[in-house]
C-alpha cells in the first residue's frame, strides 16, 4: 500500500485536471512532479522502516533466546543451535533500509537543487521584466498627464480670448477632463495582476517548497544511512559469530545487540516522524502553489 495515494494533497489527478483548465507553466508542472516523486520516496522509507521493525524482532528474539542458554560452549545445546540459526538467518537477509540507496538520495538532491535554481532564475527574470514594464508605464502615465495639461491650458487660453470661447469653455473643459480621466483609468487598469505577476508568485512559492524539501530529504538521507550502516554492522558481526561458533564471540555479539537496541529503535522512530513531517510539508507547499494558480485566475 502506498501512503502517497491517501496522504498526498492535492491528489495528482486534481493537479492533472488543473493543468488542463488553467494556464500552468511547465516549471510549475515540474514542481508538482518533483513533489510527487518526493512523496513516493517517503513511501519507500516508511516501507523500509516497517520491514526493519520486523527484522528487529529477530534480533530481539535472539537476545531473549540467549537468556535460556546456560553454557555457551556446549555445542549440543539445542537452544544454542537455534540461536546460531537465527543469527545466520539475520546475517543473510537483505538490509531493509537498502530500499533507497545513498546514490539515489544524491541523485534526488542534485535534480531538486537544479530545479530550485531554475525556479529562482525564472522568477528573477520575470521580476526584472515586470519592473521595466512598471517604470515604462509610470513614465507613460506622466507623459500622458503632461500632454493633456498642456492641451487643456492651450485651449483655455484660446477660449478666453474669444467671446464664443467664453460660452463654450465649460463644455470644452468638461469634455477634456472626462477624456483625461478615462485615459488615466486605462493606465491604472494596466497595473492589474498580469499572468507574469501571477507566475512570479507561483514560482516564489514553489521555490520555497523545493528548498524546504531538499533540506528534509537531505536530513532523511543522513538518518537512513546511519541506520543502514548500523544494520550492516550487526549483520557482519552476526556472520562472524556464526562462522566461528565461539562462546566469547557470541556473548560479545549479544551484548552489542542488547546495548544498542533501544538507541536504534529511537532513531528509527525519529526517522519515521521526520518522514510524516515531510509529507505535511509537501502537502502544504502543493496546496499553496495550487491556490496561487486558481485563486488569482478569477
Amino acid at each position: 500500500m502506498h501512503l502517497t495515494e491517501y496522504l498526498l494533497e492535492p491528489r495528482q489527478g486534481i493537479i492533472t485536471n488543473m493543468t488542463r483548465s488553467f494556464k500552468v507553466h511547465n516549471l510549475i508542472v515540474g514542481y508538482f512532479d518533483a513533489t510527487l516523486e518526493a512523496s513516493l520516496c517517503c513511501d519507500n522509507i516508511l516501507e523500509g522502516i516497517n520491514s526493519m521493525r520486523l527484522a528487529k524482532r529477530r534480533i530481539t528474539g535472539v537476545v531473549m533466546l540467549s537468556k535460556r542458554v546456560l553454557d555457551f560452549t556446549n555445542e549440543n545445546d539445542q537452544t544454542l543451535k537455534d540461536l546460531y540459526k537465527e543469527l545466520a538467518s539475520f546475517s543473510f537477509q537483505n538490509n531493509p533500509l537498502s530500499i533507497i540507496s545513498t546514490i539515489q538520495f544524491h541523485d534526488i538532491h542534485d535534480r531538486y537543487i537544479k530545479l530550485l535554481h531554475i525556479l529562482k532564475s525564472k522568477r528573477r527574470g520575470i521580476q526584472r521584466t515586470l519592473l521595466l514594464k512598471k517604470v515604462c508605464k509610470r513614465l507613460g502615465g506622466i507623459a500622458l498627464v503632461t500632454s493633456h495639461c498642456a492641451i487643456l491650458i492651450a485651449i483655455l487660453v484660446f477660449s478666453f480670448h474669444s467671446i464664443v470661447g467664453l460660452v463654450a469653455a465649460p463644455t470644452i473643459v468638461g469634455g477634456l477632463v472626462g477624456l483625461f480621466m478615462k485615459r488615466i483609468k486605462r493606465v491604472h487598469e494596466r497595473f492589474r495582476t498580469s499572468y507574469s505577476e501571477r507566475l512570479c508568485d507561483q514560482l516564489d512559492v514553489a521555490a520555497k517548497g523545493v528548498y524546504i524539501l531538499v533540506n528534509d530529504l537531505d536530513t532523511m538521507g543522513r538518518m537512513v544511512k546511519r541506520l543502514h550502516d548500523e544494520v550492516e554492522h550487526w549483520k557482519m558481526i552476526a556472520d562472524v559469530c556464526v562462522k566461528n561458533t565461539k562462546g566469547e564471540i557470541l556473548k560479545q555479539v549479544l551484548w552489542d545487540f542488547n546495548e544498542h537496541e533501544s538507541s536504534f529503535l529511537e532513531q528509527l522512530e525519529e526517522l519515521e516522524e521526520h518522514v510524516y513531517l515531510c509529507f505535511l510539508t509537501i502537502n502544504r507547499s502543493r496546496i499553496q502553489v495550487m491556490q496561487e494558480i486558481t485563486d488569482k485566475e478569477h
